[in-house]
């Protein structure tokens, strides 16, 4: 990572913009990014929506603005006067870079850079979304002309697109997006290892195994299966407690009702955390990680339980197989809607505490290799020095 900094200190005072579609995301996901960036000597300009992670970003001494953009909406005005403002935000500003997270960021970033000549642009989709990952039928309508706005919008030769795992760089080669030519595989957005410690295991019976669900409150997430594998190891009396982390996603069409999960905690199915500021601190007192997702890009939560060594367990499904890709070796993995399969594995550790603990440590020596956030950095800086090399920025 060391070499390839010192080989950008020649970009130092370009300037280039990390667009997503909320300040928790670049707080949470891109912090470290930013921080590299600044420190070889770029200038860093974040933009998302209104937040309250911005001041923070602001604290930590980076310029942070406030994009009037709604991030669920699909009214077309909204979305064209938006489009426009990012258009004349872009020719103000006058960035060397666009990097832009998410699908939806991703498209109008590409749009409006191309239009206001931003020399590169870079766009990380970090998983399908809604729209892919589910089969109602709003999501079968919108899938369609979202595929062909993506290879409009995308396909450009100034611009690059890094997606997080192989299942969507075949959605995207294979069904014409994008020209594999111009795509990048960078798997997620890195852990921090110096927060993301190694929990001391105890592999004791006599106390309870602890088991996490960390994600927002949708149903593609796996949350239902979640509380009904645990109404079921309830119901058998099995020496092991659930628990929730994670706020509802208010706008989103798979979103479940805060109501329902605190009826889960009423009748002691689960406890219920909300949002949890310190999750470095919350997994050391757990054993088990849980994602019972129907899809992922690169699931972060599932990545820092691994980082801490927790056992992993998650579906057969794009993104959460990177993670654990050896069945019974880096994690358990089940099938996707599977309550069943799903409760038969987490019995299968409360009944085999060795083998809870071989996984956890399995899955932290993956996660060292592999998810670093100083690997993924080196990653992403060395397709800014590409775009750089090849004379486009």
């Amino acid at each position: 990572m060391e070499n390839a900094m010192e080989s950008l200190i020649s970009t130092a005072q370009k300037k280039i913009l990390l667009f997503a579609n909320t300040d928790w995301y670049l707080y949470n996901f891109r912090l470290s990014l930013a921080n590299a960036l600044r420190d070889a000597g770029y200038d860093v300009l974040l933009l998302s929506p209104d937040g309250q992670y911005g001041p923070k970003l602001r604290a930590l001494g980076f310029r942070w603005e406030v994009a009037p953009m709604n991030r669920r909406s699909l009214n077309p005005i909204r979305e064209i006067v938006f489009l426009c403002w990012l258009i004349r935000f872009l020719k103000i500003e006058k960035p060397q870079y666009i990097h832009s997270f998410t699908i939806k960021c991703a498209i109008y970033g590409a749009i409006a850079g191309r239009i206001s000549k931003v020399p590169a642009i870079i766009n990380s989709i970090a998983g399908m979304g809604y729209i892919f990952a589910n089969d109602s039928l709003k999501a079968l309508v919108i899938r369609w002309p979202l595929r062909v706005l993506m290879s409009y919008a995308l396909n450009r030769s100034s611009s690059i697109v890094i997606l997080q795992n192989p299942d969507d760089v075949r959605i995207f080669a294979d069904g014409g997006i994008v020209s594999k030519s111009r795509i990048r595989l960078i798997k997620g957005s890195g852990v921090n290892f110096d927060k993301f410690r190694q929990k001391i295991w105890d592999i004791s019976k006599e106390k309870n195994l602890k088991v996490l669900l960390a994600a927002r409150l949708l149903r593609d997430k796996g949350v239902t299966e979640f509380s009904q594998a645990a109404q079921m190891l309830r119901n058998e009396g099995a020496t092991v407690e659930f628990y929730l982390a994670g706020t509802a996603d208010c706008g989103n069409p798979a979103a479940i009702d805060e109501r329902k999960v605190r009826e889960w905690e009423h009748n002691g199915v689960l406890h219920w955390l909300g949002h949890v500021d310190d999750m470095p601190a919350l997994l050391q007192t757990m054993d088990v990680m849980v994602l019972p997702s129907y899809r992922e890009g690169l699931p972060k939560g599932l990545i820092e339980g691994g980082a801490c060594a927790l056992a992993l367990i998650t579906t057969d499904v794009p993104g959460c197989r990177e993670v654990v890709q050896i069945d019974g070796v880096e994690g358990l993995r089940i099938p996707p809607r599977d309550v069943i399969a799903l409760a038969r594995a987490i019995r299968r550790l409360v009944e085999d505490r060795n083998l809870a603990m071989e996984l956890g440590l399995a899955a932290r020596k993956k996660a060292l290799l592999e998810f670093s956030d100083r690997v993924v950095i080196e990653k992403t800086i060395a397709v800014y020095e590409e775009l750089e090399t090849s004379g486009i920025a």
